[in-house]
């Protein structure tokens, strides 16, 4: 069949590029290289925190039903253009791409609320951004909306959007190259089922992921030990699309030598388990210390909200002797460890007394651990009131590295310690877009016919970390764009 746009992968952003391409009056076919029961995706295996701008009440009731009791008793905060641009700027060292930014940024309340009209359901994030305090729930760290059933939910609301409105898809569908004829992209080739097939379109989207789960790739362009770490999500983010642009001449764009990587349970399968989802992770270390196989800590575990940091301390835990760290708690902040702490599949050790814990932490130097921790109790400040819903300014004194907020003396058992290792979830290298069409341009910036790109393949957006909840809105708000672009590019065509 003859399709105005082709999509080649199957998660939020291919899904939303889909969705619009159709709502612009294409025809358009979704190429998914997994099967039906894997499909979806790193989208699939995403937590689903949605962050994006708003500076009411009345711009939350636009995404997700809110009473007024929940509203009496909540402090939503805010998220502004302005506090969304400043913490965008401030975690990639101000090497956004100001225009990619600009879009993402100014179309994020926009596209949650398209999305909530495709079928997504949204609700407040009461699990892991908020607390209670005085009597009222705090929302922390500017997201107090997630989807519901996270990334996987996502994942289904789109795709149950998709079929109703008569969009093909076509699984076990493994796109290997362009149909090029040196100016214009015409189709694609596939592996289908294991045959070689050919398929035409006027505009081709790829939307198919970063090459996180491909090691060569990783250790070629994140460097030597990347191919050591975990997979997050999907084994099918094998890079192809990014490939597949290269090789006709698309450009690269961004931080290919950076990527998005969290602690993750050190004995985690190698690649995400649908079934666990993003369970694995382990985000609260915040409240704890993070200690390395010397027996020492190596970063600033409370230098912001885990938001802010999670996504490079994963790469900080690689570099690690051994690859590896375990996260380290007593008994006062168990109430505060997040659901993933509590799940039947994890590493974990428990002790009385600190001498014991130090004989469990396997692989941990265990003197090295008991100088580490009686130090650090010992530059905890004292006279600083701990507060978990805001940057407390409980810090330490005298030690390096120093811990800036939340810091509270490990003295109360029992103790509980995870291992954890490196576990990666996309990539940040990817092509140069027109940020009106989301149309690909090759390497002297001229745009390609036919060939567009939306999601973990969209380059300049994220260099050196990546604030929480970004991911799965940037990946709507540009599959929208390049849908659109496709299918206004298609009919003129």
């Amino acid at each position: 069949m003859e399709y105005d746009v082709i999509v080649v992968g199957k998660g939020n952003a291919a899904l939303s590029a889909a969705l619009s391409a159709q709502e612009n009056g294409a025809k358009v076919l979704i190429l998914e290289a997994a099967s039906e029961d894997e499909h979806g995706g790193n989208s699939r295996f995403a937590g689903g925190v949605m962050r994006f701008a708003y500076e009411s009440l009345e711009d939350l009731r636009r995404v997700t039903d809110i009473t007024d009791e929940e509203a009496a008793n909540s402090n939503f905060g805010t998220n502004t253009t302005d506090e969304f641009f400043d913490v965008l700027f401030r975690l990639t060292s101000f090497r956004t791409d100001p225009d990619l930014s600009e879009i993402l940024v100014t179309q994020s309340l926009d596209t949650m609320a398209w999305l909530r009209t495709k079928g997504a359901k949204f609700i407040l994030n009461h699990g892991r951004q908020s607390g209670m305090v005085d009597g009222k729930r705090v929302y922390f760290g500017n997201m107090p909306i997630e989807v519901n059933g996270g990334g996987a939910g996502l994942v289904d609301y789109l795709d149950k959007a998709a079929k109703k409105n008569g969009i093909d898809i076509q699984y076990d569908t493994r796109v290997s190259s362009l149909i090029f004829d040196g100016e214009t992209v015409s189709g694609v080739r596939a592996q289908q089922k294991g045959q070689p097939v050919e398929l035409r379109a006027k505009s081709v989207v790829l939307a198919c992921g970063g090459f996180e789960a491909n090691p060569e790739m990783r250790t070629r362009y994140l460097g030597p030990g990347w191919e050591l770490c975990k997979v997050r999500g999907s084994r099918f983010n094998q890079g192809d699309g990014l490939k597949m642009a290269l090789d006709i001449g698309a450009a690269p764009y961004g931080n290919w030598s950076g990527c998005h990587a969290t602690g993750w349970d050190r004995n985690a399968p190698e690649f995400g388990d649908v079934t666990v989802g993003d369970q694995f992770q382990k985000h609260s270390y915040i409240f704890g210390l993070l200690i390395n196989a010397d027996g020492k800590r190596f970063v600033d575990e409370g230098a912001d909200f885990h938001s802010f940091t999670y996504a490079k301390y994963g790469g900080a835990v690689l570099q690690q002797p051994a690859q590896f760290a375990w996260q380290v708690f007593d008994s006062k902040v168990s109430k505060l460890l997040r659901s993933e702490y509590r799940i039947k599949f994890m590493t974990k050790v428990s002790a009385n007394t600190l001498e014991e814990l130090a004989t469990k932490l396997e692989g941990v130097n265990p003197d090295g651990f008991l100088k580490t921790v009686r130090e650090y109790n010992a530059a905890v400040k004292k006279d600083v009131p701990f507060n978990h819903v805001v940057k407390d300014g409980k810090g330490t004194e005298g030690i390096e590295p120093k811990k800036s907020n939340w810091a509270q003396a490990l003295d109360t058992p029992p103790y509980d310690a995870y291992s954890t290792t490196c576990g990666i979830t996309f990539t940040f290298g990817g092509l140069r877009i027109d940020k009106e069409t989301g149309q690909v341009v090759n390497v002297h910036f001229k745009p390609i016919p036919g060939l567009y790109c939306a999601g973990e393949m969209v380059g300049g957006l994220f260099y050196f970390n990546y604030p929480s909840g970004t991911g799965l809105v940037s990946g709507a708000v540009f599959g929208r764009l390049a849908g659109k672009g496709a299918a206004l590019a298609a009919k003129q065509g």
